[in-house]
């Protein structure tokens, strides 16, 4: 799967070091994988909660940091909306933010 808008994530990374190593390790899973429907994504990531019909919120480092990411399955892409702490988190709203 591609991801666009990836420098959200390597910017956020670079300013938040604890979050690093978490963010890259979901990166090269999205990159690694092959999905076709939310139940598919959301049974390879425990922490992920589908918000609708393709906006998935996973949470990073043990959930102190969050991660909103859109899918379109038929092209096998994946936009990166959101990257944040828990408490950027309760500031936006999920189903609409687009960070990038």
């Amino acid at each position: 799967m591609r991801i666009i808008a990836r420098r959200t994530i390597v910017h956020f990374a670079e300013r938040h070091s604890l979050a690093k190593p978490a963010l890259y390790r979901w990166a090269s899973t999205i990159e690694a994988g092959e999905w076709h429907t939310m139940s598919e994504l959301s049974a390879s990531f425990s922490g992920a909660k589908v918000l609708n019909a393709d906006r998935v919120r996973f949470a990073i480092g043990g959930g102190a940091f969050r991660l909103i990411a859109s899918f379109e399955f038929r092209r096998q892409i994946a936009f990166v909306k959101f990257v944040g702490t828990h408490e950027d988190y309760d500031r936006i709203d999920a189903l609409t933010v687009a960070q990038f």
